[in-house]
């Protein structure tokens, strides 16, 4: 499998693709008006505890007030070692959580991290559980843990690399430590950079929390470009291409800092094709914005986004098959497995996942459409977990959601349907105007009317329903007139008493 990563750079805005074998897997924005705050370490002060919450909302200098939970707030039992299932994720066991009040008061200045950005109309999620990211390593302030991301399977690598770790940090302000992915094979003279590295900017972070006012940023995680080199650029990246000379040079700058050997994987690109389009990536940035998704089968997924889940439908379309219906639709399921992954990551959708795939009677073919579905996501950075089918025959999962979708970060709502996904139909709104009609004339003095519309539903009233206006006339004893207007949208209308 080959994989490549490309950055395109533009003065407000910069897109990291990430390419499998020719087809895009993940796209990351960042605008320069609108970046993400996840990783962001404020100063904050407490607004207001909520204890029939178990919450409170902290005050740290963006539009809305962020959300802490008293969970995120009790510090967790020193521990020596640990397991991580994912580097975003501390290996502690689970605390009793104590009420809000006992932890939090009104006015309270507090030092917190944001673990997910505003979404929708809600906050940003805090933590005062702490980390910080490097290239190998995660840094837990205050904790003794030692823990080891669960991809490193082999227990004489992960046994290696916690020693490293507990030389490297002994004898000095002890810290905890998440050893990531990118560490494996790594040597101890990599690891113990990381480690000083890290204790360089929590020392720092300590100094400005001190003098730092409410609301004030004490740390912010890189920038996109920089994350993404970070955090994607492993030995089997074949090459990180940038479209711009000077991030290039940066990029290259950092990587043969923190990353020895894979700077040479970054090249500056300068073809004459913009980058995105070269590859296609336009053109599927497209496609993810679209409900349906087309299977190479002939079948299709219909993927719908709402504030409490998405949901993914599976249809066998065009697809008839070769031997019987349980293998066609066996074999559609597998495929849409596979898309439903793809599509989970490249659109960057999070929260509740409900997957519908096409009803399959034979228990093994159940288990393999699962397996290739946690296959598929074994790739996915971001944590999933996938539960079995449901007795309606409906597969629930859920993946970590830290940032707004694709969707959501490029679209708004249609203006025309205010995002109802529809509208209503020119004899529906026709049927609308002639009510508004008799409510006009019922309140006020008129000798006739004038209906300003749009031309689809004039056209309709003044063709197929010219007996209906001539009725309405006779009924209420008043001249109407109908007027387009290009500007009016299609449920839109007003009535002008003249």
């Amino acid at each position: 499998m080959t994989e490549e990563i490309l950055i395109n750079v533009t003065p407000r805005e910069t897109r990291v693709a990430v390419v499998e074998n020719g087809m895009l897997q993940e796209l990351h924005i960042e605008r320069g008006w609108s970046r993400g705050v996840v990783g962001n370490i404020y100063k904050g002060r407490v607004q207001r505890v909520m204890p029939g919450m178990q919450a409170a909302f902290i005050d740290i200098g963006l539009d809305r007030a962020a959300f802490l939970h008293a969970a995120d707030i009790i510090k967790p039992a020193p521990l020596t070692e640990g397991t991580a299932s994912n580097v975003d994720e501390a290996p502690l066991p689970p605390q009793p959580t104590r009420p809000i009040a006992e932890l939090l008061r009104d006015g309270q200045d507090i030092i917190v991290q944001v673990v997910k950005d505003p979404i929708g109309g809600k906050g940003a999620r805090l933590t005062t559980q702490l980390s910080i990211p490097s290239r190998y390593l995660v840094l837990l302030p205050r904790t003794r843990v030692i823990g080891v991301s669960a991809r490193i399977e082999d227990e004489a690598e992960r046994a290696r690399l916690k020693g490293i770790v507990g030389a490297n940090s002994a004898g000095s302000v002890q810290h905890g430590y998440i050893v990531r992915t990118n560490a494996e094979g790594q040597p101890d003279e990599a690891l113990g950079e990381d480690v000083a590295y890290l204790n360089r900017v929590w020392a720092l972070i300590e100094e400005r929390s001190k003098n730092a006012r409410v609301g004030e940023r004490v740390y912010e995680d890189l920038s996109l470009p920089m994350r993404a080199v970070r955090d994607l650029l492993r030995r089997d990246v074949e090459k990180v291409k940038v479209d711009s000379r000077e991030t290039c040079d940066r990029l290259k700058a950092f990587a043969a800092q923190y990353m020895p050997g894979l700077n040479e994987k970054i090249e500056p690109y300068v073809g004459a094709r913009p980058i995105f389009d070269l590859y296609g990536v336009e053109d599927e940035i497209q496609r993810a914005l679209e409900k349906q998704v087309p299977l190479k089968s002939g079948g299709y997924l219909v993927i719908d986004q709402t504030e409490a889940m998405t949901t993914v439908d599976v249809n066998t379309g065009s697809f008839l098959g070769q031997r019987n219906l349980e293998e066609t639709v066996y074999r559609t399921n597998l495929e849409a497995a596979q898309s439903v992954a793809r599509q989970l990551r490249l659109r960057n959708l999070g929260g509740i996942i409900i997957i519908d795939f096409i009803d399959m009677t034979d228990a093994e073919h159940k288990r393999q459409v699962l397996r290739q579905l946690e296959k598929a996501l074994a790739r996915d950075h971001a944590k999933t977990t996938v539960y079995d089918f449901s007795p309606l025959g409906l597969v629930e999962m859920t993946r970590k959601r830290t940032t707004e979708s694709l969707q959501r970060q490029l679209s708004e709502p249609c203006h025309e349907c205010t995002g109802r996904g529809s509208l209503k139909t020119p004899e529906t709104v026709t049927y609308e105007i002639f009510r508004d009609v008799v409510r006009q004339v019922r309140q006020f003095e008129a000798a006739r009317l004038l209906v300003i519309a749009s031309p689809k539903v004039v056209a309709r009233i003044t063709d197929e329903e010219s007996a209906a206006v001539a009725e309405l006339e006779e009924f209420l004893g008043k001249s109407i007139r109908f007027q387009s207007d290009e500007q009016y949208s299609q449920e839109q209308f007003d009535v002008v008493l003249l």
